[in-house]
């Protein structure tokens, strides 16, 4: 089981490869979001948003508004370091049921182009 400051640091790396994606894709496929990331083993939960300017950051605390967010990941610790890192595959991990994702069709289409 991962820690919570390794999954931390894996979402900040996310944020990172995300910056890594194509202006063009982003402005076709990223509507602004907000994000949760609940990990399961460790009971803790990161709150950031997805922008054309980026990914994140993300934080413990959650929004101040008070509202769901937009798009809910559910994933283990060692499942989201292995995502970060390559070794696991966005599309297997949810039809396995490795990673639970909420969020509407639209928001799906839109994250599986960016992912």
């Amino acid at each position: 089981m991962a820690t919570v400051d390794e999954c931390r640091a894996a979402l900040r790396k996310l944020g990172e490869q995300y910056d890594e994606v194509d202006q063009e894709s982003r402005s076709k496929h990223v509507v602004e979001r907000s994000i949760s990331c609940h990990i399961g083993d460790l009971g803790v939960t990161f709150y950031g948003r997805i922008h054309h300017g980026g990914l994140g950051p993300f934080d413990d605390l959650p929004p101040s508004d008070g509202k769901s967010a937009d798009v809910k990941l559910t994933i283990g610790s060692d499942d989201l370091i292995s995502l970060v890192n390559g070794e696991l595959d966005m599309g297997r991990a949810v039809f396995g049921g490795r990673i639970k994702v909420d969020a509407s069709f639209g928001d799906l289409l839109r994250l599986r182009k960016l992912l």
